[in-house]
């Protein structure tokens, strides 16, 4: 791991985004509630902050940090749901994976409570859309 124990602790935020793209009649099935599962939109938006929460335990070299705030959305589009997950934090070292492990699992949990219906899901467009605080500086995708 890197050693962050030097360096100063500042407020931090991050922001990523997912697209969740399926079939025109899986998706008229979520908009109508009639996914085999219950509702994936809610089921993933609690997943993705599950998610969050324990990155570092999913991914090996990053730091267990204290987050004081997730906010993860799952919006219906015109192909499928669109995920959008914030998450700060208060310490030395950034969020991003974080929020980038939060939109990851939310399109994961989509997947697995759509799939019955539809197993042509695709996960697609994972990406860090900004950031900001630490020494690097802010961020903002363009």
């Amino acid at each position: 791991m890197v050693d962050t124990g030097g360096k100063e602790i500042s407020s931090r935020r991050a922001v990523a985004s997912a697209r969740v793209l399926m079939k025109t009649e899986t998706l008229q099935a979520l908009r109508e509630h009639r996914t085999p599962k219950g509702d994936p939109l809610e089921t993933a938006r609690l997943a993705g902050i599950m998610g969050a929460k324990k990155t570092a335990e999913l991914i090996p070299l990053c730091h267990p940090l204290p987050i004081t705030h997730i906010d993860v959305q799952a919006e219906l589009d015109d192909f499928g749901v669109s995920l959008k997950a914030e998450v700060s934090t208060n310490a030395q070292t950034g969020v991003e994976m974080e929020a980038l492990t939060a939109v990851s699992i939310a399109a994961l949990t989509i997947y697995d409570m759509c799939k019955a219906l539809d197993k042509g899901i695709t996960i697609t467009n994972i990406s860090l859309e900004s950031k900001s605080g630490g020494k690097s500086g802010d961020y903002q995708k363009i």
